[in-house]
């Protein structure tokens, strides 16, 4: 399956992404838009451009989305891939369905069931320690959301995969400083993620989230690491690219209405 796109090519589905995102969520009235907007470049960057992604291919690379209410922008990068035909994006949130609300072993695709918090970033370490100790080629992606950081599973993993030198490990935080209930420094404030990795004996690097370029450079940065497992704190906007939905905690799962539907689709301009 060959999924290589260049950057500009990139920017193009990014932009169709969050359209494809205010689409299938205002069909459905269920969904999460905020996190999933948030994080359309990481996911792009992973997908279409640096991971073996290739499901015959057991050097494939792994990739766990830990915030798993960003599911909506998982399927629909995905379906783009062709692990499943997209029509089948119709029966998103359905019963029965191979599309469900966070990610399950159902999904073509899917390394990882995340719908509790902290649940990924704990199949990644296993993951990646297997795959290490079976001297397998191969990376872990995990992406991880910032409130999700106040899960103590969390740290066990970031102790453990820094102790067996877990160079194959790349965790990505979508830090767009918004959770559920509200502004994540309100709610349960925390030090520097990038320095507090750091201590824990990780190799640690900062970019911006939004930026496909920068983005890349990182992650190619990130390959050449030996020695320590990797985190990489991406600055993001929570409902990026739409003015009224960014940085705001109600849209983290708030249905669209037909409004805001209209005035969404009229600001992405796609």
């Amino acid at each position: 399956m060959s999924n290589k796109k260049s950057l500009e090519e990139i920017k193009c589905l990014c932009k169709k992404f969050r359209k494809d995102i205010i689409e299938l969520l205002y069909s459905k009235q269920t969904g999460h838009p905020g996190g999933s907007l948030s994080a359309v470049e990481i996911l792009s960057v992973i997908y279409f451009m640096k991971a073996n992604s290739n499901i015959d291919d057991k050097n494939r690379d792994r990739i766990i989305l830990s915030k798993g209410h960003a599911a909506p922008i998982l399927y629909i990068i995905l379906s783009e891939l062709g692990f499943f035909d997209k029509s089948e994006l119709d029966n998103f949130r359905q019963l029965g369905s191979i599309l469900q609300g966070h990610p399950t072993f159902k999904t073509p695709g899917v390394d990882a069931i995340t719908g509790p918090l902290g649940l990924g970033i704990s199949f990644a370490g296993g993951m990646s320690l297997g795959m290490k100790s079976n001297n397998l080629d191969s990376k872990v992606y995990c992406l991880l959301g910032d409130g999700e950081m106040q899960e103590g599973i969390v740290w066990e993993t970031v102790m453990s995969a820094a102790k067996f030198k877990q160079d194959n490990l790349i965790c990505i935080l979508d830090h767009n400083g918004v959770q559920l209930d509200g502004l994540v420094k309100d709610i349960m404030p925390s030090s520097d993620h990038v320095e507090i990795f750091k201590q824990f004996g990780w190799h640690t690097f900062s970019v911006d989230g939004h930026d496909v370029s920068a983005l890349s450079n990182v992650l190619d940065e990130a390959m050449t690491v030996k020695g320590k497992p990797i985190f990489i704190d991406a600055k993001t906007v929570k409902g990026k690219g739409i003015s009224f939905m960014e940085n705001k905690n109600i849209w983290h799962g708030k249905p669209i209405d037909k409004d805001c539907y209209e005035k969404a689709i009229k600001e992405l301009g796609v």
